[in-house]
């Protein structure tokens, strides 16, 4: 039994946190309704800015957000601006115009070579790392300090996106964009200063996981694959667009592989993951928790 509520505890932090990976993702489909090939290297980007800033000024590694969060913002914010609106621009009439699918995978395979180019493919870890080996006890259940601190800046940041979405004025803007572009500029609003904002808040989010994924795994030029995957799972489980919905979807996906080798052969973890995930594509499109306007 205690096995059991160790495994789900390490299934409910390390899957909340995978849920933070695609928090930013969802954000940026719900608005801009297409998909971001490239968040996962996005988060690499935003994990090798966490472990330099880190490694170069002696912080403690949660503190690198306070400049991980505006240099990912200002990145996604212009990479926006530069690369995907005049895209847009150029097919107004296409709600979901299919070339910037293309430009973003682009975006992925140049960030994941540069990185590779100027870092090299040797895997980096936090050489002073203050929270490397410590836990928390709770009776005989063991927790890991770094993932329940992941666990908790997750809520936090879940719990800010969506004050700011329902209180703020821009918030108020992004959701009004994203249910209707064309009404929303006729209210004034100028719909491709929104999809920067939220591309930009989409990619500072990501570089809120990377900061709290450094300090217990490595970095690496194509780390970025392995989270992409998994925020896409996670984002159609939960449904496309959906703030709690990503949460919960990565908590699924987190107890299944925290779980499921305890019972059965790791592999198969995987094809119950992907298997759960064609099912609910086929039974419910809109995701386990999406609703048609998910804010």
């Amino acid at each position: 039994m205690i096995f059991l509520l160790q495994d789900i505890i390490n299934g409910v932090l390390m899957g909340s946190i995978y849920g933070l990976t695609a928090l930013g993702l969802t954000l940026i489909f719900g608005v801009l309704k297409v998909i971001n090939f490239a968040h996962g290297s996005l988060l690499m980007v935003g994990m090798y800015t966490a472990y330099w800033v880190v490694t170069v000024s002696g912080v403690h590694p949660y503190l690198a957000l306070i400049l991980v969060v505006p240099l990912m913002y200002l990145f996604g914010y212009f990479l926006q601006d530069i690369v995907i609106k005049p895209i847009f621009k150029a097919e107004r009439d296409v709600r979901e115009p299919v070339t910037v699918i293309i430009v973003t995978t682009g975006v992925w395979y140049i960030l994941d070579n540069l990185a590779l180019l100027v870092f090299g493919p040797q895997y980096r870890s936090l050489q002073v790392n203050p929270l490397a080996g410590k836990v928390f006890h709770l009776g005989e259940i063991f927790i890991p300090s770094a993932k329940l601190y992941g666990f908790i800046i997750t809520i936090l940041t879940a719990i800010a996106l969506y004050l700011f979405l329902q209180k703020t004025r821009m918030g108020r803007a992004i959701r009004a964009t994203s249910l209707d572009r064309d009404a929303a500029s006729l209210q004034g609003i100028n719909p491709y200063k929104i999809f920067n904002v939220a591309f930009g808040i989409g990619v500072a989010i990501a570089g809120v996981a990377g900061v709290v994924f450094v300090p217990f795994y490595n970095v690496f030029p194509s780390v970025g694959v392995l989270f992409d995957i998994k925020a896409f799972i996670i984002v159609v489980l939960g449904g496309l667009g959906s703030i709690l919905g990503a949460i919960l979807g990565g908590i699924i996906v987190g107890l299944i592989e925290s779980i499921g080798p305890n019972y059965m052969a790791s592999t198969w973890t995987e094809a119950i993951i992907y298997g759960l995930f064609l099912a609910v594509l086929f039974i419910k499109p809109s995701g386990m928790f999406g609703l048609k306007y998910d804010w």
